[in-house]
């Protein structure tokens, strides 16, 4: 452990790449640390980040990966960073290889971990026709018959919104309704046709959603079907950290809490993409990385 890194990355994600090549540039010795178990290497492309609409997502990563090695101060390092505290001023971090490594600055770029109904054939579909984000894969489902699966506040938001990619949408509760007569006048309003039958399964041909079954044996065909999600941290890193966590918000049960810095509630401990926001998003991931970068530059600029 003779070495100290100026930062080390816990995740080779959107947002962890993105921030290392602004580290690199910045000609900070930076690691990045990566499990690959990028939420999104499910979807067939990416939808919506320009330059790369509709790449498959490993792509994007093993070009961000090549642009990397064009800086000697950056280093990518398979494994995952299993717990860390702060030590001499800094942090110790260790690895699931029972190694650890020095350094004055962490950014956690882990990502998250996504939650989805338990229903039979939905795993299967996930990141394709079975989606989390209208503006991640609307367009692939356009002007077909879709499905929204939620109930309440945020069943109504989904499929009002989903209106905006076809005309045929069914909000699809999961069971007896919680939704209110303002939630109802909405949804008739917008033409969403509402299903309070409980859902048994999904069925597919050739690895696209074919239709919805019900519990009663009966189905309903739907080509995409939009589906209410929970994101969580993908492990108890952030917690052993000392970070504080948001209060569960609309998409994510215990978001990192970073200031407009990017920077958590413990000095030095720096936080971007889907661990600290309400808003998955490759291109917000991006974003939110490269800021993070420059606000660790500035913090040992400061430091001086």
């Amino acid at each position: 452990m003779d070495k100290v890194w100026d930062c080390v990355i816990v995740g080779g994600g959107a947002a962890g790449l993105s921030a290392a090549l602004v580290l690199g540039r910045a000609r900070r010795h930076t690691l990045v640390v990566d499990a690959g178990e990028q939420s999104n290497l499910a979807a067939s492309g990416i939808g919506g980040l320009l330059g790369f609409d509709g790449v498959p997502p490993a792509q994007l990563y093993a070009k961000a990966r090549h642009e990397l090695a064009a800086y000697p101060s950056v280093a990518v390092r398979e494994g995952e960073v299993v717990t860390g505290a702060a030590s001499d001023g800094g942090f110790t971090v260790e690895l699931g290889d029972g190694g650890a490594v020095q350094t004055r600055r962490v950014l956690l770029a882990t990502g998250m971990r996504y939650e989805f109904p338990s229903v039979p054939g939905m795993a299967e579909l996930w990141g394709r026709s079975v989606f989390h984000c209208p503006f991640c894969h609307g367009w692939e489902v356009r002007d077909r018959p879709l499905a929204v699966l939620a109930d309440g506040d945020r069943g109504v938001h989904m499929a009002t919104l989903l209106r905006g990619w076809s005309d045929d949408v069914a909000l699809l509760t999961g069971g007896p309704a919680t939704l209110t007569d303002a939630h109802r006048s909405s949804l008739a309003e917008a033409g969403v046709a509402v299903d309070e039958r409980v859902v048994a399964s999904v069925a597919s041909t050739g690895g696209e959603l074919e239709s919805v079954v019900f519990a009663d044996g009966t189905r309903m065909a739907r080509e995409g079907l939009l589906v209410a999600t929970t994101l969580h941290q993908r492990g108890a890193l952030a917690g052993k950290l000392g970070v504080k966590l948001a209060a569960p918000g609309p998409v994510s049960a215990d978001a990192i809490e970073v200031d407009e810095m990017c920077q958590t509630s413990v000095p030095g401990v720096f936080a971007a993409g889907d661990a600290s926001t309400q808003r998955p998003q490759v291109a917000a991931a991006i974003a939110a990385g490269s800021a993070a970068a420059a606000s660790i530059v500035a913090s040992f600029q400061e430091e001086r």
